[in-house]
């Protein structure tokens, strides 16, 4: 019984010390390997350099806003709290129906967005000194290895497709039309909501804009252009009640000025034509005139009072927006990663280059771990 409990002990020794994984063996084939690892990491930074080198670089530009809640009630503590869940009491207690949350969605409408294709754009070296529209469609840095790719894909597309029968023009001088683009027009639109984006904190409604950009300068530009279009659309919005009141009151103040004159005038060619003339008629007719234009005097006073209490409303429902961050030119470049790209590929070929060489004990030791 002894000699066999004894050979148990030992078996299950060698058993265990089988499993242990004796790291010198597997370094030790490594170094005598070297020659394959160094084949693998040259041949892997050849081809992410080659992949990662052509792709241009890109930059971005942001900035912040604090907009005004128009009809905003004062939550107090309970908004705050509420906050914290990203719960927006004050944009439910407004009576302004566009509220921030909904500012990213208008940024990526096609009104939106085809209105910002004529804003003049400027390269940091100069060359470049176009619109928008024309910078994305003829002016971008594409990838070599990808054109023939492209150029086959742009055949396929053309013979398979029905021949192009929208027109990119739009109506009213547009030189787009937002109802209708072009499978052109509608492409660089779709590359355009890739570059710009509309973030809200849903705490304190605070907007940040960023956009994407193979220059710096441009990059910039367009972040402020954004930020313009935006505010004008916000305070195009929320004064549209206010200005149709104020040219409605304009139209009266014009009007009964215009009567108020005409009266002044009868009242003066008749009084210089009767001045010595004491007849009652005479007289009453004059007082009667005089009384129309003391009349339309009132009217026209009244008009204008009117028409002076909607331009005060006009710039009473004008929001502000605080500026908390400027757009500003970006000095480095946000990607591609091109070192640490070319790192994580050298650490996956080792990887790959390891699996190959243990794949036998690897798969050994998973078995004995079943």
């Amino acid at each position: 019984m002894t000699n066999i409990h004894q050979q148990e002990m030992m078996t299950e020794e060698n058993k265990n010390k089988s499993e242990v994984i004796d790291l010198r063996v597997y370094l030790k084939t490594v170094w005598s390997r070297k020659k394959l690892f160094i084949k693998v990491w040259v041949v892997t930074v050849i081809l992410a350099s080659i992949y990662i080198f052509p792709i241009p670089r890109t930059y971005v530009s942001e900035l912040s806003l604090a907009p005004e809640l128009s009809g905003q009630i004062d939550g107090g503590g309970l908004a705050s709290l509420a906050g914290s869940f990203g719960i927006d009491l004050e944009n439910l207690q407004t009576t302004d129906a566009f509220y921030p949350e909904l500012y990213p969605e208008l940024i990526a409408t096609n009104d939106f967005i085809t209105d910002l294709f004529d804003v003049r754009v400027k390269s940091i070296d100069g060359e470049i000194d176009t619109d928008y529209y024309t910078y994305l469609t003829k002016h971008q840095k594409g990838i070599f290895y990808k054109i023939p790719f492209n150029w086959v894909k742009k055949q396929i597309r053309n013979l398979l497709a029905p021949p192009e029968t929208r027109s990119a023009g739009g109506e009213g001088g547009k030189r787009f039309n937002p109802f209708m683009l072009s499978e052109e027009t509608d492409k660089v639109v779709e590359m355009v909501r890739s570059l710009i984006s509309c973030d809200v904190d849903k705490k304190n409604s605070v907007i940040t804009i960023s956009v994407i950009d193979q220059d710096p300068l441009i990059c910039a530009t367009m972040a402020d252009s954004v930020r313009v279009r935006l505010q004008d659309f916000i305070t195009a919005y929320r004064t549209s009640k206010a200005r149709i009141d104020m040219s409605y009151y304009r139209a009266l103040a014009d009007s009964a000025r215009w009567e108020y004159q005409q009266a002044m005038e009868r009242y003066s060619e008749y009084v210089d034509a009767h001045q010595n003339t004491i007849l009652q008629s005479y007289l009453s007719e004059r007082d009667e005139l005089e009384n129309l234009v003391a009349m339309k005097l009132n009217a026209y006073t009244a008009m204008n009072t009117q028409f002076e209490a909607a331009k005060a409303r006009v710039q009473e429902r004008t929001p502000a927006f605080t500026t908390l961050k400027s757009s500003s030119v970006p000095l480095k470049p946000k990607g591609p990663k091109r070192v640490i790209f070319i790192l994580a590929m050298l650490v996956l070929s080792t990887l790959g280059t390891l699996t190959y060489l243990f794949k036998n004990e690897v798969v050994a030791q998973f078995t004995r771990l079943r």
